[in-house]
């Protein structure tokens, strides 16, 4: 008989699983290359950044316990829309997504890492990239418990960050009407471009789902989850935007691939040791938790019967699909060393919203169809509806500026 994937998540573990792979995915990284675009206005692009993504968290909340499914993407669109080509491509894509994703954190992991250790890049990316696919091809709950203590870490590290630069915010009261902006479009260009790239570090609640298979009481655990990760990481986000652009100017944070680092010597007058160790474990968190969802995407579409079999064969000693964790682990390292680090995270966005445009198009059809389930709770008929116009929207307008631009 075929071994199953291990249900062995409790809620805690799987909302650190989400919390993890958001905060890693971003602030450590992106902030200053946010406030290159938004300048003063990083705190707005980010607040709007999160204000797209909670319309979709809250619809992959309501999807995940009608269907509580490895691959939640591909099967959330094939029951919304029935168009199974348009499922597989979703799930592609949410695949390819995540090893972008991945690909952005290595790049990030390398501007810290050699702020502590001059060592070539290409050196640590390849390193850093086997290492990762070796923890995740070990086992889910090992995984997910190391990923778990890394994210206490990163918290801390967050925590850290807004401690030392606290007097800044006694500037608050006076500099405040800089942050806010006017109704100039020549204001809004850079805070829609920033939030473009800002919404990025919210990518990672959707993630959640992938690993619904292994989460206990998926139908109660998975949107509890979902929306205490989007919460806690929101706030952090906000008030390390503001304490950032307080104390450096947004020219200074985007000249740095270390932002946070840049930050803390700045404040202390100290070498960011620390700091920069915590920056590093926290992009390793999250790199790690996104081959962790790219893999189980790969195994869930295989099980569906849109992917090869082998993609979903499960390791009877590990129950972990080994063939998926090596081909995402591979396919990692490829444009980890081909692309640079704004453009995977423009990329990843891209086609992030492209599937939450998705996503919320789906819901929006199964509630006209089943509008109230039983022992579940749904969400408002206007989240998917505003959820897919918006994501359409910001889909839209950066593709014109990409073919402006071209």
């Amino acid at each position: 008989m075929p071994a199953n994937l291990k249900r062995s998540l409790s809620l805690p573990l799987v909302t650190f699983y989400g919390i993890g792979t958001i905060l890693g995915a971003g602030i450590y990284v992106l902030v200053g290359k946010v406030a290159g675009f938004a300048g003063m206005f990083t705190p707005f692009a980010f607040l709007l950044a999160s204000l797209l993504a909670a319309l979709s968290a809250f619809s992959y909340a309501e999807l995940s316990a009608r269907f509580p499914k490895s691959a939640g993407e591909a099967v959330y669109v094939q029951e919304g829309l029935g168009w199974r080509k348009l499922s597989i491509i979703v799930g592609v894509s949410i695949v390819f997504a995540g090893i972008i994703s991945v690909a952005t954190l290595v790049h990030g992991f390398v501007g810290y890492f050699q702020v502590f250790v001059d060592v070539p890049a290409v050196v640590v990316i390849i390193s850093l990239t086997l290492l990762m696919g070796l923890v995740v091809a070990w086992g889910i709950n090992e995984s997910v418990i190391i990923a778990s203590l890394m994210t206490l870490l990163e918290i801390g590290g967050l925590v850290l960050i807004i401690w030392v630069a606290r007097e800044n915010f006694s500037l608050l009261p006076e500099r405040w009407p800089e942050m806010i902006p006017s109704l100039e479009m020549a204001a809004w260009g850079g805070i829609v471009a920033g939030s473009f790239i800002a919404f990025y570090a919210f990518i990672g609640c959707e993630d959640i789902v992938n690993v619904a298979e292994e989460v206990r009481n998926p139908r109660r655990n998975l949107p509890r989850a979902i929306v205490i990760a989007l919460v806690v990481t929101s706030l952090f986000y906000f008030f390390v935007a503001v304490v950032s652009i307080l104390t450096l100017a947004p020219v200074e944070l985007a000249r740095t691939d270390a932002p946070l680092a840049e930050i803390y010597q700045h404040v202390t007058g100290q070498r960011p040791l620390v700091i920069t160790i915590i920056s590093l474990v926290s992009v390793l968190n999250g790199a790690l938790i996104q081959i962790i969802m790219a893999s189980r995407v790969l195994y869930g579409m295989s099980r569906q019967g849109w992917l090869p079999p082998r993609l979903g064969q499960v390791n009877a000693t590990t129950r972990t699909p080994l063939l998926a964790t090596w081909l995402v682990t591979g396919l990692v390292l490829l444009f980890a060393l081909w692309l640079p680090l704004v453009s995977l995270a423009k990329l990843t966005s891209y086609v992030i919203l492209l599937v939450f445009t998705l996503i919320n198009l789906s819901l929006w059809q199964i509630k006209i169809r089943a509008p109230q389930p039983e022992d579940i709770r749904t969400v408002p008929m206007w989240v998917p509806i505003i959820g897919f116009f918006f994501s359409g929207a910001f889909v839209i307008y950066q593709t014109i500026m990409v073919l402006i631009a071209g």
